[in-house]
Parts: C-alpha cells; structure tokens; sequence
C-alpha cells in the first residue's frame, strides 16, 4: 500500500469512527432486534457516502500527525460520536421515563410487554410510546437529519480538536434538563389524573373500610386511564417528536 492509499483509508477510517459510535447509541439503529451485520453496513455505507465531502480537510491532518496522534485521532472520534449518539439516546430514556409515569399512574405498570430497545421487559404502554416514536422519527425522515447533524458536527467538534470532556458534559447535562423537563411536562396530565384518582379512592376507602374500595376500582381506573390517553396521546407524541427535530436540526 502506498503512502498515500495509506492516509486515504486511515481519513476514511477517523470518518467511520464518529459515525459508527454514534449509530451504535442513537434511537433507532442500536436497537438490538435490528442484526449486528446490518448495523454495521448501515454505518459503513454512511460513511462512504459522507467521506468525499470530508476527507478534503481530514486527510492533511492525518498526512502531517505522527503514529501516536493517529491513535489519539481515532479515541477522540470514537468518544466523539459516542457523545453525540448518547444526546440523541438521552430522549428514549425520557420517553420510556414518562410512559413508566403513565403507566403506574394509570395502573398498567405491573402489564410487562415486548422489550424494544433492550433486553429487559418494560410495561406494554412503554413498548407502544418508544416504538411508535421510533416508527415517527423514521417516517418524518429525522433519520436523514441526523446525517446532516454529524456533517455540521465537524464544525462544532473539529477533528484536530479531539474530545473535550468539559463540553461533552456540559452538553449532556443540558439534554439531560431539557428531556427529562420536556417528558415530564406532557405527563403531567397522567400526574394530575393519578393525585386526584388515589385521592378519591382513599377517601371513600376510609368512608367504607369494610369494602375493598381499591380492587373495586382498579377497573374504573384503568379505563379512565386509557380514555386520557387516547385524548392526550397525539399531543404527547407530538411535542416529544418536535422536541427531537430541534435538537436534530439546532441542537
């Protein structure tokens, strides 16, 4: 191989590092019901397809920085994919969050359904919100998206730069705070509905400690759970998915 052909494959390479992290963690492609081998070629393919709009300024650093500094280049890009993977990861795990919310406020937190994301069994209300977001952010072309977002990234996170572990937190804790805040706002409804539904059912419980007023209302509860669901259940998906293209296109 020629010394050229060598720094090709190696700028090629750095590209494939910060995409394939980063698809490795983000909603959607690291899902483990999707196959390894076709994570990877999914991730292989994007960087080919993004690497003659890159190599033009990755190759020079690669041509002047000796061994050691390759090896750092290629922990920085993995660290740095790995960073922007887990933002976009950060708001799965406040919408299973808040539909675990909904769930135990609506009384179908013991009802166990299929796993999506991972390998444990999460309530079958959970399972239904994260795999319909999923299937909206597919569907909206978000996805695409992404793809854009990692091209700009190399603005914001330049190569030569490596990973900055003071901005890579900063940066975390700040979707940390806006998720978890975005996921808990469209679940406060569930919140108010669970306050004042408990409420009522102990009050008439002290009322009539000789009938079992909690099992007797199990059923009305849950069907007044699933009616608010249905109502607000457009809304909630709505401001989750908007949420996400935000932080897609401006995050």
């Amino acid at each position: 191989m020629t010394p050229e052909a060598e720094i090709l494959v190696l700028s090629a390479f750095l590209v494939f590092c910060r995409i394939g992290a980063c698809l490795m963690v983000l909603p959607g492609f690291s899902s483990l019901r999707i196959p390894a081998q076709i994570r990877l070629f999914v991730a292989v393919a994007i960087a080919f397809a993004v690497s003659p709009r890159l190599l033009p300024d990755i190759m020079p650093l690669v041509r002047g920085a000796s061994d050691d500094l390759r090896i750092a280049m290629m922990f920085g890009e993995l660290l740095n994919g790995l960073l922007i993977g887990l933002l976009g990861r950060v708001f799965m795990i406040a919408l299973q969050f808040s539909g675990s919310v909904i769930a135990n406020a609506i009384g179908m937190g013991q009802t166990l359904g299929v796993p999506i994301e991972g390998h444990e069994a999460d309530p079958a209300l959970v399972s239904l919100i994260t795999l319909t977001a999923t299937v909206l952010i597919f569907a909206l072309n978000l996805h695409a998206e992404i793809v854009h977002a990692l091209l700009a990234s190399y603005r914001a996170m330049p190569v030569e730069l490596g990973f900055s572990i003071r901005t890579g937190l900063t940066a975390l804790v700040d979707n940390l705070d806006e998720t978890f805040h975005l996921c808990l706002r469209i679940a406060s409804p569930f919140v108010v509905y669970a306050v004042i539904v408990n409420f009522a059912v102990g009050l008439a419980n002290k009322m009539t400690p000789q009938i079992p007023i909690y099992f007797i209302s199990l059923p009305f509860v849950l069907a007044g759970g699933l009616v608010l669901l249905g109502f607000s259940i457009g809304d909630y998906l709505t401001l989750f998915i908007e949420g996400f293209r935000n932080w897609v296109i401006y995050g």
